[in-house]
């Protein structure tokens, strides 16, 4: 069977949104965080932020990002994913004055209190892929997932795949 590839929903409010080489893009106002999949946008969310973008949403924006992860642990999937490394932050190297252990102190808090994972990618071409390959496994699971339940809903449904 032919593998169906999703089609990936950037948010229409992302200022520079990663390319994608493998899916499928669509432009979409999305409830919570900047890349989702189009059909299961309430079930997949991935929150992309810079280092810069995460230092200034720590302190200057830190209630408005509290609600954004909020939102965002109510997903099926989710993710945070910073583009850059931990030792950028442990070297201190972004234009905020937040004491590096206290952007990573903040960040570890956010990702239990909110049961976030977060992922660390060096690039913004890594990044992508990244996104891609979640979007992709994900969106196979939920067609793995239907198939099931038709199946099990209607007999002839395996006889028809040849399953039976």
């Amino acid at each position: 069977m032919k593998e169906i590839k999703p089609t990936i929903v950037i948010d229409t409010r992302e200022q520079n949104p990663l390319v994608f080489e493998n899916c499928l893009t669509e432009p979409a106002t999305l409830t919570t965080g900047d890349y989702s999949i189009k059909h299961l946008d309430t079930l997949f969310s991935v929150e992309r932020k810079s280092v810069s973008d995460l230092t200034s949403s720590l302190t200057q924006g830190r209630e408005r990002f509290i609600r954004e992860m909020l939102r965002l642990r109510s997903y099926e999937f989710r993710r945070l994913l910073i583009i850059g490394t931990r030792q950028q932050i442990q070297d201190h190297d972004y234009r905020s004055r937040a004491a590096p252990n206290a952007i990573l102190g903040s960040l570890n808090t956010f990702e239990i209190r909110y049961s976030i994972p977060v992922v660390f990618i060096k690039s913004r071409s890594k990044a992508a892929e990244q996104v891609e390959i979640w979007a992709r496994y994900y969106f196979s699971e939920k067609i793995k997932q239907a198939q099931s339940i038709i199946a099990l809903t209607d007999p002839q449904a395996s006889h028809k795949e040849g399953k039976v």
